[in-house]
């Protein structure tokens, strides 16, 4: 049966959800709508641009730039939603200073979020900048090879801080880390953000930590942070979190969650069954708690994409929640983790214990092994997974993946005791350091 299905948004979980549905509705009519005139367009490169790893914009498009072509879509940019009427079925949209109003019959709010920007005290928006999509990454890069800035201070000890020191640096700017917190990234437990810091440190990177943005001076070359403690900066990068654009989904009387995310069903349902809601301003379930969460990674979105995709045409697959999976480069290093950490362990009560293990990616003896240390988190009675966490130089996603699927699937530290992960000298060794914390994890068990 064809249907109209309007889609707001089309950077990612859009066009995703837009190209999914094609390959299971070969009939349907499709409208993707964005404000912007760019659609389609993988984000997590934005960093590798600006360090010129990504030589060419044009590779940062999902399916080159025929996706409409390629996918038969209605794609119409520089179309702003300014209103969702639920009774009519209706989006009110403006372009181009002309209004009009289009029928759906199902509407996916895919609105992502945008990168926040605190109200600070001399803050000069010409030398201070965010990196959260094309017209940011622009903006910076013409900066750097218009002024030609020498140093930068990066706020914010996350994913786009901690990409963006590493490219910055690669185009010879000297960097400076702040961040409130006490530990970089913390997806991770502080024990394995000091590697990750250890190894800023060594490439250059002044890292100040427990220390705020205050205020800016010197039409912003100044930095002012909590301490009183003064940074000097030709420009300022600020990786400062998120805020979920939620206020179209809010005006429709849609229902927002705890976490400040549009609330869904298990078929990414609003409270409107004929609204659906995907991406960085949805909140959803934790795959192990059931509590709900916010979490702006591309993997969810992407599942997220095919669970309404699917519902739409009929076949309606759950989705299972998240578990907050994610791995970054930090220079030489790779670090990610999956699960919970032991911070939200302990909010959560939960009687946990935790291994720890330093190995070699692969046989030492083999030429170019590198350090690798894992963390596992897991029930101290029955040994249930509840996290694990990965920093190295070589073979961190394998076992990071790995860890994943341990979390997700329920396994025990036993259960990967019993794993048999492919052996070769280049590889690992007869018993993979997954196998080898799994027994030290099992000998901490409460017997």
């Amino acid at each position: 049966m064809s249907q109209t299905i309007v889609i707001v948004g089309a950077i990612a979980g859009g066009a995703t959800t837009a190209a999914q549905l094609r390959r299971m509705d070969d009939v349907s009519h499709i409208i993707l709508l964005d404000q912007n005139e760019e659609i389609a367009v993988s984000t997590c490169g934005l960093p590798y641009y600006i360090g010129d790893v990504v030589e060419s914009r044009d590779d940062l498009y999902m399916n080159g730039k025929d996706f409409a072509e390629h996918f038969n879509v209605d794609v119409r940019t520089g179309t702003k939603v300014t209103g969702i009427d639920r009774s009519k079925h209706e989006v009110s949209v403006t372009s181009q200073d002309e209004k009009d109003t289009i029928h759906y019959d199902k509407l996916i709010l895919s609105p992502g979020a945008t990168a926040s920007v605190p109200p600070l005290d001399g803050i000069n928006m010409e030398r201070t900048f965010t990196l959260h999509d094309l017209e940011d990454m622009d903006k910076m890069d013409a900066f750097i090879r218009g002024k030609d800035p020498q140093n930068v201070v990066i706020v914010g000890a996350s994913f786009v801080g901690l990409e963006m020191a590493e490219n910055l640096v690669a185009r010879g700017l000297k960097c400076t880390m702040v961040d409130r917190s006490s530990s970089v990234f913390k997806l991770l437990d502080p024990d394995m953000g000091a590697l990750i810091q250890d190894h800023l440190e060594e490439k250059g990177v002044d890292v100040l930590l427990e220390e705020g943005l205050e205020s800016f001076s010197n039409d912003g070359k100044t930095v002012h942070l909590s301490s009183g403690k003064q940074l000097e900066a030709d420009m300022t990068i600020l990786a400062v979190g998120i805020k979920q654009n939620t206020a179209l989904a809010e005006a429709a009387d849609l229902e927002i969650g705890s976490t400040g995310g549009i609330k869904t069903n298990q078929h990414m349902q609003t409270n409107d069954d004929n609204i659906y809601a995907i991406g960085d301003s949805v909140e959803i379930p934790d795959a192990k708690t059931g509590t709900p969460r916010h979490v702006a990674l591309a993997g969810p979105a992407h599942r997220q994409a095919f669970i309404v995709a699917s519902h739409i045409a009929g076949e309606g697959y759950p989705y299972g929640g998240t578990i907050g999976t994610g791995i970054l480069k930090a220079f030489d290093l790779d670090a990610g983790a999956t699960g919970l950490n032991s911070a939200a362990l302990d909010d959560l009560g939960r009687d946990y214990s935790s291994a720890t293990l330093e190995a070699a990616s692969h046989a030492s003896y083999f030429p170019g092994a590198e350090p690798l240390t894992l963390k596992m988190l897991f029930d101290t009675e029955n040994g249930e997974i509840y996290g694990g966490q990965v920093v190295g130089k070589d073979g961190v996603d394998k076992r990071l993946a790995v860890f994943a699927t341990a979390v997700k699937a329920g396994m025990s530290v036993t259960d990967l005791t019993e794993l048999e992960i492919g052996y070769a000298p280049p590889y690992s060794g007869p018993k993979d350091p997954i196998n080898i914390i799994a027994y030290k994890a099992q000998a901490k068990l409460v017997r």
